[in-house]
């Protein structure tokens, strides 16, 4: 799974957080903060299409907008399974883990396992 560099995450949440495709300008908008380009933002945005992590789709006049592929918790979820795939035991890597959960995300994993 390829994983999300600084810049490339903080436009991906913008993304996220908006949840309907998202021009370059409203992008930098959002990132503002962090006084980018323009152009800087674009690159990371193409970069994220060819990644696989955003598909890109004609916008208003010649603007191209960008949405996300897969949701922030499937992308986490990705995570986590590259994660487990580093131990030789995952079942003890997942007893550790649920160890460490809280009662709430304890629950939830609980209920998640229930509708399988």
């Amino acid at each position: 799974m390829n994983r999300l560099g600084e810049l490339e995450r903080a436009a991906m949440d913008v993304l996220w957080d908006r949840g309907e495709p998202v021009a370059v300008r409203e992008v930098v908008r959002a990132l503002a903060d962090r006084d980018l380009a323009y152009t800087t933002v674009m690159t990371v945005l193409n970069r994220l299409a060819k990644k696989g992590f955003v598909r890109r789709e004609a916008g208003e006049g010649r603007a191209w907008h960008y949405a996300p592929v897969a949701s922030r918790e499937q992308y986490v979820a990705g995570l986590m399974l590259e994660a487990l795939s580093l131990t030789g035991d995952r079942e003890t890597a997942l007893a550790h883990f649920a160890q460490s959960m809280s009662e709430p995300e304890a629950e939830a994993l609980s209920q998640a396992l229930d509708e399988r």
